[in-house]
């Protein structure tokens, strides 16, 4: 039995937030029913590339999901909807503020179908505020919510992560609320409203940056790869390429000068973390220079006889034929009637008894619109078109 078995959730959400969201979900075991317009979620149209007909864009998201096509400006699609709420647990939307309640199904009118449904709406700037109705994208977010201002080189144009950081994390937000929603509804008996934001996870994963610009009154700078709290720890550059270093505590770093042997590293002024922080340009400066000395290979080995961390800057060629992940099945290699062979990422949360499993590949638009409004006694050909 997988984690949430018995659950069903309708998925209205379009493009990554919410559909990454509800593919953790189902991946886990819900069911979940994809609600597409007739012209289908954006991201089937976004390429190249394409695996044959289909987007990789798409198929990125939408694994174990079922696609069920309704026109919700319909009346009669509408009663199909509200007819598939009244059995749902959950509803996901990343729709604007206020598209739900002018298309007629908005949290009230759920609420009156079925007063247990968890309603999760995810938006650029949230339900509320003086920013609700601007249109909200994750480049939008990430700029607004301060990662860019610390993302790049020191004295560099501002520079975007380099994947969708906003939405994917706000799709794991969401993915939160619904389970603490639903571990609630287990006491209370009720649904209640989730309301996640791109804007708000962005500023919520500032952490020990909004603490620091707290305590010292100065906006934070990017760094590149340093840490603006740790000393050294980042990526250097071998004779051949480059390597990631983390010294991150003292007994780390006595093992360190002790490996290097190079006597003024024993200078008292790096003698801690603190030191080392305050006296930064000089000892990243003196690395940088040994470092060059030799290969990546090399410097690797030498730590990892200690137990230093330390570990590659990976490609994605590296990373997605990696031995470890693939043991670990975040490397899944699948079979599609259509496609063949089909890789994708695998499932990152592991349980001991009830593991997830990726049981379908993502749908066709509208592949089993027959097959659930069939189980409502609707009539396709009759219910939609």
């Amino acid at each position: 039995m997988s984690p949430l078995e018995g659950i069903t959730i309708l998925d209205l959400s379009r493009i990554l937030s919410g559909p990454y969201c509800t593919m953790t979900l189902a991946d886990l075991g819900a069911k979940v029913i994809k609600i597409e317009s007739p012209e289908g979620d954006d991201t089937r149209q976004w390429g190249p590339p394409f695996i044959q007909d289909e987007s990789a864009y798409f198929l990125s998201v939408n694994r174990n999901k079922k696609s069920v096509v309704l026109n919700l400006k319909k009346d009669k699609d509408r009663e199909i909807f509200l007819k598939l709420v009244e059995s749902a647990d959950v509803v996901v939307e990343n729709f604007r503020p206020g598209t739900l309640d002018r298309l007629g199904i908005g949290y009230e009118t759920l609420k009156s179908q079925n007063s247990k449904v968890i309603l999760a709406s995810i938006s650029g700037y949230g339900q509320t505020g003086p920013y609700a109705q601007k249109p909200g994208y994750d480049i939008l977010a990430q700029g607004m919510g301060g990662l860019m201002s610390v993302t790049g080189e020191p004295g560099r144009p501002p520079t975007k992560a380099g994947f969708s950081l906003a939405d994917v994390g706000t799709g794991m937000w969401a993915g939160f609320g619904i389970l603490a929603a639903l571990l609630e509804r287990a006491k209370s008996g009720e649904g209640q409203w989730v309301d996640v934001s791109l804007l708000d996870t962005m500023v919520s994963w500032q952490t020990y940056l909004a603490s620091n610009y707290f305590a010292s009154g100065k906006d934070p700078e990017p760094m590149g790869t340093e840490h603006p709290n740790i000393v050294p720890y980042q990526v250097f550059e071998a004779s051949d390429g480059h390597f990631i270093l983390a010294v991150a505590n003292e007994g780390l770093w006595k093992k360190f000068t002790a490996l290097m042997g190079v006597k003024a590293l024993e200078d008292p002024k790096f003698m801690t973390n603190p030191d080392r922080v305050r006296n930064r340009v000089e000892l990243i400066s003196m690395l940088k220079d040994v470092f060059q000395q030799r290969s990546c290979a090399d410097w690797m080995e030498l730590f990892e006889s200690k137990s230093i961390p330390c570990g590659p800057v990976n490609k994605f060629s590296d990373i997605l034929n990696d031995p470890h992940l693939k043991e670990r099945e975040m490397i899944i290699e699948k079979e599609h009637p259509v496609l063949g062979k089909f890789k994708m990422l695998g499932i990152p949360v592991k349980f001991s008894r009830t593991p997830g499993q990726i049981s379908s590949l993502p749908p066709k638009l509208g592949e089993h619109t027959a097959q659930v409004l069939e189980e409502l006694r609707y009539k396709f050909d009759e219910a939609v078109r």
